[in-house]
C-alpha cells in the first residue's frame, strides 16, 4: 500500500500531490513534461526532501515532517530504474545484476537470482558486457539489478523513453510480468497512454505540479479533465473485461463487462483471462433505434450522460451502457439526432477496431492454464460419452473401464460430472438426442 501526501517548492515550481493505492500492482504517474513526475518519485526515493507531508510504503514510514522522520535513501529499500540503464561498463551483466544484492544481508533477500533472470529472460546475457547489449537488453538488466536488491517499492522513471519502437515492444512484456509475478508495488512514470494501458492498475494524473486525478485507469481516462488536457483522441474508453466464451464457428470471442458482452475477433486466450480494451471515440456510432440489419456486432442500449461541443465541429458524448463510453460525433449529427443528456440511444461498434492488451501469463497462471486444458479435455471426453449414450443405449460401452475411471477423476465441471456418473450408473433421465 502507498500513502503519499507531499509538498515541495523548487524555485518557481511547486508540487502538491496526495494519493493512496492498495496492495501491489502498477501505479502510473502520468503528465506532460514539467508536470512534476520525476520530482515526485525523487521525493519518494529520498533524493529530494519534501517541505511538508508524509510518505508511507506498506505501512512503513519513509518520511513524516510532523514526526521528524526522514529515512536515508540507502535505507529506504526502494529500487530505482532511470531512463537509461546506467550499468557499470567495466562489469559483466551478472556482476551488474548482483551489485546491490551482494550488499544486502542474505536474511533480507526475498528474490532469488534465478527467479529474476528467468522472469526477465536474460539468462543468455550473463557473461556479456554492457557495451554489447541493445538498449532493450540494458533496460532489462537495470530492472533486474533493482529487483535483486529486494526492494519494497520499485520506481521506474520512463524506462522506455530512450528506446525505439522495436526495443519498447521487446521490454514491455517483461515489465508487464513484474506486478503479477512479484508482490511489489510499482510506480511507473510515463507520458504514454499506450504504456499505461499495457501496465497500470491505477493512475495519478499530474499537471504543472498539481494532482488532477488519482483513481483506477478506467476512471481517469474517461474523465472530462483528462480529455481536456490530453486531447480528444488520446484516451478513449478503457474497459476491463474477461474472456467469457469463444464462438469458433463465427470466429468471435465474447468479452464480459459490466454492460454485457463485447464481440471481438477470435482470441487465443483461456476462458476467464482478464483483458483490457480501449475503444476510441471515433470508432463508435450512435443510433436512435436498433438497426434491423447492420455489420456492427456490438449493439448496446444506453443513456447519454453529457454532451460537450468543441470549436472544430465535433461533439463528445458520454454514454452509459453499463460502463461509461466516450463517443465522438459531428456537431451536425448531434443536432440532427437531438442528442442531449438523459436521451436514450443505441451504441454501435465493431470489435475489430478495439485495441486490446493482455498481460503475459505468470508461471503460476501458466501452470493453472495447463491444468485447465487437461480438465477441458476431460470435459470434452465426457461430452462424447453423453452424446454417445444419448444416441445409442450401448454408448457407454464405447468407452473402456479405464477411460471411465479417468473421466471420474479428471472431470471438474460439477454438473457435467453428476450427469456423467448418473448415466454410467443408469440413473439418468432419458436424453432427447435433438437437444
Amino acid at each position: 500500500m502507498l500513502d503519499i501526501d507531499v509538498k515541495k517548492r523548487q524555485g518557481d515550481f511547486s508540487l502538491e500531490a496526495a494519493f493512496e493505492t492498495d496492495g501491489a500492482g502498477v501505479t502510473a504517474l502520468f503528465g506532460h513534461s514539467g508536470a512534476g513526475k520525476t520530482t515526485l518519485i525523487n521525493l519518494i526515493a529520498g533524493l529530494l526532501r519534501p517541505d511538508t507531508g508524509h510518505i508511507q510504503v506498506n505501512g512503513r514510514t519513509l518520511f513524516d515532517s510532523q514526526r521528524g522522520i526522514n529515512v536515508p535513501p540507502e535505507k529506504r529499500r526502494v529500487g530505482y530504474v532511470f531512463q537509461e540503464g546506467r550499468l557499470f561498463p567495466h562489469l559483466s551483466v551478472k556482476t551488474n545484476l548482483t551489485y546491490g544484492m551482494n550488499r544486502l544481508p542474505p536474511s533480507e533477500r526475498y528474490l532469488d537470482f534465478r527467479q529474476v533472470v528467468d522472469l526477465l529472460g536474460i539468462g543468455s546475457l550473463l557473461k556479456r558486457g554492457p557495451a554489447t547489449l541493445s538498449g532493450g537488453e540494458k533496460q532489462r538488466i537495470a530492472i533486474g539489478r533493482a529487483l535483486l536488491a529486494s526492494p519494497m517499492l520499485l520506481l521506474l522513471d520512463e524506462p522506455l523513453a530512450s528506446l525505439d519502437a522495436a526495443r519498447k515492444s521487446e521490454v514491455l512484456p517483461f515489465v508487464g510480468r513484474l506486478p503479477r509475478e512479484l508482490s511489489i508495488p510499482i510506480i511507473y512514470v510515463t507520458h504514454s497512454v499506450d504504456e499505461i494501458l499495457n501496465l497500470a492498475d491505477h493512475m495519478v494524473f499530474l499537471d504543472s505540479g498539481r494532482l488532477i486525478a488519482a483513481d483506477r485507469v478506467e476512471n481517469v481516462t474517461t474523465s472530462r479533465i483528462f480529455r481536456r488536457l490530453t486531447g480528444q483522441g488520446q484516451g478513449g474508453t478503457i474497459i476491463s473485461t474477461k474472456v467469457a466464451a469463444h464462438d469458433r464457428v463465427a470466429g468471435l470471442t465474447h468479452l464480459g463487462f459490466e454492460g454485457g458482452f463485447f464481440k471481438v475477433p477470435l482470441l487465443d486466450r483461456q476462458i476467464g483471462s482478464p483483458l483490457r480494451v480501449r475503444i476510441r471515440p471515433q470508432d463508435v456510432a450512435l443510433a436512435l433505434e436498433p438497426p434491423l440489419l447492420t455489420s456492427f456486432q456490438n449493439i448496446f442500449p444506453g443513456r447519454i450522460e453529457t454532451v460537450e461541443h468543441d470549436n472544430r465541429g465535433f461533439a463528445s458524448v458520454r454514454l452509459n451502457i453499463g460502463h461509461p463510453l466516450l463517443i465522438q460525433v459531428t456537431s451536425v449529427a448531434c443536432s440532427e439526432l437531438h442528442l442531449e443528456p438523459g436521451k436514450k440511444v443505441v451504441e454501435l461498434s465493431d470489435g475489430s477496431t478495439f485495441e486490446m492488451w493482455v498481460a503475459p501469463l505468470t508461471m503460476a497462471e501458466r501452470e493453472r492454464a495447463q491444468k485447465q486444458a487437461k480438465s477441458d479435455d476431460a470435459n470434452a471426453f465426457a461430452l462424447q460419452l453423453l452424446i454417445a449414450k444419448a444416441l445409442d443405449e450401448s454408448g457407454a460401452k464405447l468407452f473402456s473401464v479405464g477411460e471411465v475411471d479417468v473421466l471420474k477423476n479428471e472431470v471438474k465441471d460439477k454438473d457435467l460430472q453428476s450427469l456423467m456418473l448418473a448415466i454410467l450408473t443408469d440413473d439418468a433421465e432419458p436424453i432427447d438426442p435433438k437437444s
